[in-house]
């Protein structure tokens, strides 16, 4: 038969069970208060962007690692290299032995009419780029006046004058440079013709120097 004890003990329990339940229903609702509000703050956000829509993946946005490519040949710088071997220019050789000379240092290649000569002794043709070598030595010399020829030549240019001077400075007086530049000219094949330079122009311590026409020239 229960006893006075076992209701008091039944009273409890119940009193405990009704206070989990409580404290179960309040967890609930503000689980669902918090829910509640979090809709609606999401819902002010999408209305305030309006609608959006996902960036599609292009291929030029993707950062592509590939490996560094080999440094190119320098084909060009090869081939001017050796173009310069093969046009090397000889301090042994004598202009005498291609072409006759006059007291103005003028010079004509066979084929060239003394028509041009002329033309380029009265400056017919405009002097396009020009080389001072002045302060040069023999080698420095010989190699700078090979390159400007051929850079002369790929730019199209016709006329150009060669400045080597007087010699004043030299040992004994002797214009050593300015012989020797007749020389290599001699020596090149799209050298036409070159005479001594007018007095507006450097007088006897230049050279005025026709070049053959190159396919990049307008005629």
């Amino acid at each position: 038969m229960a006893t006075i004890k076992d209701f008091s003990a039944l009273k409890g329990l119940r009193k405990d069970l009704q206070a989990q339940e409580k404290a179960r229903a309040e967890a609930e609702a503000l689980r669902l208060r918090n829910e509640a509000r979090a809709r609606e703050e999401a819902d002010i956000f999408r209305n305030s962007i309006g609608q959006v829509a996902p960036l599609r993946a292009r291929a030029i946005d993707k950062a592509h690692h590939l490996p560094e490519p080999p440094l190119p040949i320098p084909r060009q710088h090869l081939a001017d290299e050796q173009a310069a071997l093969l046009e090397s220019l000889s301090d042994e050789f004598t202009v005498d032995t291609l072409m006759d000379s006059d007291e103005n240092l003028s010079f004509a290649r066979p084929g060239v009419g003394q028509d041009v000569l002329s033309k380029l002794r009265r400056g017919h043709w405009v002097i396009q780029a020009q080389l001072d070598l002045h302060g040069y030595r023999r080698d420095q010399a010989r190699e700078a006046l090979g390159e400007f020829l051929r850079e002369s030549r790929k730019r199209g240019i016709r006329c150009v004058r060669v400045i080597h001077g007087k010699g004043l400075g030299s040992v004994n007086k002797e214009p050593v440079l300015k012989h020797k530049v007749r020389s290599w000219l001699a020596q090149k094949d799209e050298v036409m013709a070159f005479c001594q330079a007018r007095a507006a122009d450097g007088g006897a311590g230049a050279l005025v120097v026709l070049l053959r026409s190159s396919e990049r020239a307008s005629g």
